[in-house]
């Protein structure tokens, strides 16, 4: 009888365990117990322009690791096994000098990244991913280039330019995340939905830098989002546009106190003006000051809010539904 009992449980554990190594394609693990060691060796293990998704299980620890996912890899998922422990870091800044090979003397902005998604359909969540260079120059933490790009629950950490969103055909959400910088931390020419993230500033500057196309109805969309502060922030603009075109809009978002009462820059450019398309409606908190904005950004009613939602932003022609990936 106790053989029969003992049989029975150890082949409902097997069971148990069959079922929870089924739910990820590969495990990465530093301790050697997944299939890799490096989140990089398994990305590119992985076929190339796979129609069916692959999902890499990512196990805690500090992960150093400069990492691309390239064009031929596509919808692929990097799931960490918790977020405030399962960290991806890199420490390249501008500023820094390029290989000896290099004519060039220093590395530039487009070069720091420590995740950079080149490839269509990508998901990340319950990751940590930083740069964490100290304040000597641009430092990006990631670049993303890829189309229909999903970020959900994770901490996006690192100072001036934190976020690249790259490619003026590339769709992003980022859901639940945590995302920080000090001087136009989220730039770029594509269009990025932030639902329901907060944002934190480290110090006095810009969050946003848009470079959206003219032909692009959206940039920077963020939604119900709290904006955060280090205590020494008590100037800080929602943004500024990096191109004439550039478009950030604000829904429904708390702003703190050390939101600058002109909420908008024309970065040096009075021409910028007449082109950059800024919009807040619906804002909260001490910094919600709508009377004193600057007379060139947007100021909309309440009742247009359904003209930024999610499926009216990323939709596009192929009628994305970003939240059922």
């Amino acid at each position: 009888m106790k053989k029969t009992f003992f049989l029975l449980m150890t082949i409902l554990c097997l069971q148990t365990i069959s079922s929870n190594d089924t739910k990820y394609d590969l495990i990465v693990a530093q301790d050697g117990s997944g299939d890799f060691t490096t989140i990089q060796e398994a990305i590119f293990s992985l076929r190339a322009m796979m129609a069916e998704r692959k999902t890499i299980f990512i196990k805690e620890g500090i992960y150093k690791e400069k990492i691309v996912v390239p064009t031929w890899t596509i919808n692929i998922s990097l799931i960490g096994e918790d977020k405030e422990s399962t960290i991806i870091t890199w420490d390249d800044h501008a500023n820094l000098p390029m290989p000896i090979a290099s004519t060039e003397k220093k590395m530039g902005t487009f070069r720091t990244y420590t995740l950079w998604v080149q490839g269509h359909g990508f998901i990340a969540k319950n990751l940590t991913i930083e740069n964490n260079a100290p304040q000597l120059g641009q430092a990006v933490s990631i670049h993303v280039d890829g189309d229909k790009a999903i970020f959900i629950n994770c901490n996006i950490l690192g100072n001036q330019d934190t976020i690249f969103a790259g490619s003026e055909t590339s769709r992003q959400l980022y859901k639940d995340c945590y995302i920080e910088g000090t001087t136009d931390f989220i730039f770029g020419p594509s269009t990025a939905y932030f639902q329901s993230c907060t944002i934190h500033c480290k110090k006095n500057s810009y969050i946003t830098a848009p470079s959206t196309p003219k032909y692009k109805e959206f940039g920077f969309i963020f939604n119900q989002c709290k904006i955060t502060a280090d205590s020494t922030v008590t100037k800080m603009y929602l943004g500024r546009p990096w191109r004439p075109y550039g478009n950030s809009v604000f829904v429904d978002c708390e702003l703190g106190k050390f939101i600058a009462k002109e909420g908008w820059d024309n970065w040096r450019n009075p021409k910028n003006e007449k082109t950059a398309r800024f919009v807040e409606l619906g804002s909260t908190g001490p910094g919600a000051n709508k009377g004193d904005r600057v007379s060139w950004s947007q100021n909309i009613c309440d009742c247009k809010a359904k003209l930024f939602s999610i499926k009216k932003v990323l939709s596009g022609n192929d009628k994305w539904k970003p939240l059922k990936d």
